[in-house]
């Protein structure tokens, strides 16, 4: 088989993948369009779904509950995993892999048992104290649990790629702690920052199981909407707002791209050094 045979073996099956992972979202997208209320016959373009999804005080409450959690959550993952991260970092030759090895764990649980336990953990604090009864507070809680690790392993992997004499740099020249992370810190981890509360914000806006385990009956979010709806058959309404959820997350995912790829601040540096 030559180099231009297997090349374009290769592209066919890249087209194949991309089809059988995105056919499935067109689908949806698609129907979210049909003038009748079917998933199978599309009878021509409307907006009528769309229309009446904004007119739908149960799905707006519900939205404005997705966005409350996906921004709270993540403002406070960012905090708390940044911070996590830069001490993987700064005491890496401690020995604490067992600590990154605890990390992990949130992230290969299975969504299930991460959120049985975290309700079982809320009820029982609400039993005995009164605070933390199910509502939109245990979901920040929870979801925050969730995203801190993604954000962390992020944060202390952009750390780990830096010249450590950059570091050694900046204290030679007298920085105080202070203007270390406010003029070197600070921007060098920005796109790493970017894309952690970009990602954090798409698991929040994504999750179901956690939620679901850890709502109350007035934190109803997008994701528990469509579970609910979908009892009734999918409908083009639950289409669009799957149409509004996947335009958001390919949205998150393309500006976490774009700034990932943005040449930070320290390799700008070192090129002028170079040169």
């Amino acid at each position: 088989m030559t180099a231009r045979a297997m090349d374009r073996g290769l592209r066919v099956f890249w087209y194949l993948l991309l089809a059988f992972l995105y056919a499935p979202l067109a689908v949806v997208v698609f129907y979210s369009f049909n003038a009748i209320n079917s998933s199978a016959r599309f009878a021509g373009f409307s907006l009528t779904w769309y229309q009446q999804l904004f007119s739908n005080d149960a799905i707006i409450g519900a939205l404005l509950n997705t966005v409350a959690l996906a921004l709270t959550s993540s403002l406070i993952a960012i905090v708390i995993g940044g911070m996590l991260g830069y001490g993987f970092y700064r005491y890496r030759l401690r020995r604490l892999s067992w600590l990154i090895w605890l990390i992990y764990l949130p992230m290969v649980m299975p969504d299930i048992i991460f959120g049985i336990a975290e309700m079982i953990f809320f009820i029982a604090i609400d039993e005995r104290l009164g605070i933390l009864a199910p509502g939109l507070g245990t979901m920040i809680i929870a979801h925050v649990t969730f995203q801190v690790p993604f954000i962390a392993l992020l944060v202390n992997a952009r750390l780990l790629a830096l010249d450590p004499q950059l570091f050694e740099a900046a204290q030679d020249l007298y920085a105080a702690p202070w203007q270390r992370a406010r003029f070197f810190l600070l921007p060098v981890l920005s796109p790493a920052i970017v894309s952690s509360f970009l990602l954090a914000l798409t698991l929040s806006i994504d999750d179901f199981v956690i939620s679901f385990f850890t709502a109350g009956p007035e934190s109803t979010t997008l994701p528990i909407y469509i579970w609910s709806a979908i009892k009734k058959g999918v409908t083009p309404e639950v289409n669009a707002i799957a149409t509004l959820m996947i335009g958001s997350v390919f949205l998150m995912a393309l500006i976490s791209l774009v700034v990932q790829r943005r040449p930070s601040a320290s390799s700008t540096t070192n090129r002028s050094a170079s040169s």
